[in-house]
């Protein structure tokens, strides 16, 4: 199928302000890519793009005081086909684990390991080792976690959540990583498009979404303790350890946001 992709963000800024953007598709994913999703801004500015640590395509530049919009409009080529199943995905041992996915081991920002090991434990240690562990654990998230917009926190930890029981789609998704991590599992968290393509009516405002990765049997494999479904086009744009390794843009200044919109559409062929 063909997904029209994009965003916009409209900004005022009281001052000149440099501004990180990391909104282009996951290299991973490019070569899906019908029409590239560059990014346009206006007033027009000097963009100078690189890779972070975790090869995530970022964009910086300086935003002039004022109003001020990054949008990024693109078509993708998706198979159509759901996030794949493995119930026979084994755990490794952390002994055998490849050395680059051991920091998805360790606690981070909003990932508190320290602080949920004994509940992990308490709460998983009984479960199957290995994808019958995550879904157990993405089961347990999904059911216990309420979704509220009204309630989200930029500053919420995994601990918080499970205290709260209430939050938006990185706050599920922190709490599964951190309970992987807890059980030994390397888990590391993912930003994206996800359409409701397919899926009942009426659907949501469009947003951004979060899900997390896991490593089993050797690859990474998709699970989304939010819908705990497996779902059609979800085109990953950044992973990173937690949240705090992939906002979508960071700005280093003051700003306000005043307008925000999202799109992951199913498209008709071009003639």
């Amino acid at each position: 199928m063909r997904v029209s992709i994009g965003c916009r963000f409209q900004f005022n800024f009281p001052q000149p302000t440099p501004l990180i953007a990391m909104l282009n598709v996951h290299y991973s994913r490019f070569g899906d890519l019908e029409r590239a999703d560059y990014l346009v801004t206006s007033p027009s500015v000097a963009l100078e793009s690189y890779r972070d640590g975790f090869g995530n395509w970022c964009t910086r530049m300086v935003a002039p005081a004022g109003d001020f919009t990054i949008s990024s409009d693109g078509v993708f080529r998706d198979g159509g086909e759901p996030d794949p199943v493995s119930p026979g995905a084994a755990q490794h041992e952390v002994q055998d684990l490849p050395f680059e996915t051991l920091v998805f081991l360790l606690g981070s920002r909003y990932c508190d390991t320290d602080l949920l090991s004994d509940e992990a434990w308490r709460l998983f240690e009984k479960t199957e080792p290995g994808w019958a562990r995550v879904q157990a654990i993405c089961d347990f998230v999904h059911d216990s976690v309420t979704f509220d917009y009204m309630k989200a926190s930029a500053t919420r930890t995994a601990s918080q959540t499970l205290a709260e029981r209430h939050g938006v789609c990185r706050d599920f998704a922190h709490l599964a990583i951190t309970f992987c991590r807890c059980v030994n599992i390397p888990a590391r968290y993912c930003t994206g498009y996800l359409s409701d393509i397919g899926e009942p009516e009426p659907h949501p405002p469009g947003d951004f979404a979060a899900w997390i990765e896991v490593f089993l049997d050797n690859r990474w494999w998709v699970f989304d303790p939010r819908n705990n479904t497996r779902r059609t086009a979800r085109i990953l744009v950044a992973r990173g350890r937690d949240a705090a390794d992939v906002p979508l843009t960071q700005t280093f200044g003051p700003a306000t946001l005043t307008d925000f919109r999202v799109w992951t559409v199913e498209a008709e062929e071009d003639p």
